[in-house]
């Protein structure tokens, strides 16, 4: 952004932070996102005592933030 070389940018934004480092603001919402988990059926079956500290750290922090 501060080389001056595009009159506009497209990101992905989270909280702001970059854009107010940047001196920048969103001008308009061009689509909403959200973070996926994609798992293999087969590894899901075969590896889910493994993946389950993982599975509930995310369902944790989804809680978390959709009671924020």
């Amino acid at each position: 952004p501060l080389v001056g070389l595009a009159d506009a940018i497209v990101d992905l934004v989270s909280t702001g932070n970059t854009l107010k480092a940047n001196d920048l603001v969103a001008v308009e919402e061009i689509l909403p996102i959200s973070a996926r988990l994609i798992v293999n059926p087969a590894a899901l079956k075969l590896k889910r005592v493994s993946m389950q500290p993982l599975l509930q750290a995310i369902a944790a922090s989804a809680a978390e933030k959709a009671d924020a």
